[in-house]
């Protein structure tokens, strides 16, 4: 797993935008920028919809002020199925929501989360870090699936 002091492996992701298709690397997302970047298990499932995106999207003000240029939420979802689940949260310039379709980013995180028992595959754990220039400052983990809070936005903000 990741750790504080470690870079962000490098990657390039396949995002949908408003113009199409895009592909986002390492380098757009964390060169020269204080990313927030939290993952979590699956769009459109309770916790993530109800308590962890919206978070983020209500905190990205203050984040920002707290001296972080961006907010970045992963999952092992589609580009269609993040951009569908933004539309549905009403998620605008607050949060990029970060499509890791292959689970090949969260793989090179050491993030990945096998929920193959209850047949959801592999997944995303919840997390959330902060890089600065794209290296970790701090990574903040929830222990067991369903459970929330370490991954927050509070908890994040109360660290910057």
């Amino acid at each position: 797993m990741i750790e504080a002091g470690q870079k962000i492996p490098d990657f390039a992701i396949k995002h949908m935008t408003a113009d199409g298709m895009v592909e986002v690397t390492a380098a757009d997302l964390f060169d020269g920028k204080t990313t927030v970047l939290f993952g979590l298990p699956a769009a459109f499932s309770p916790t993530c919809s109800d308590r962890h995106v919206p978070g983020y999207v209500e905190k990205a003000a203050e984040l920002k002020s707290a001296g972080v240029d961006q907010v970045v939420c992963l999952a092992v979802n589609d580009p269609w199925t993040m951009r569908a689940w933004a539309a549905t949260l009403g998620v605008k310039d607050e949060v990029l929501m970060l499509p890791d379709g292959n689970c090949d980013f969260t793989k090179a995180l050491g993030l990945e989360l096998d929920l193959s028992a209850i047949n959801a595959g592999v997944r995303c754990q919840r997390f959330a870090l902060v890089a600065k220039d794209g290296e970790v400052q701090f990574i903040n983990l929830d222990a067991k699936p369903g459970e929330f809070g370490n991954s927050s936005a509070e908890t994040v903000l109360s660290q910057l």
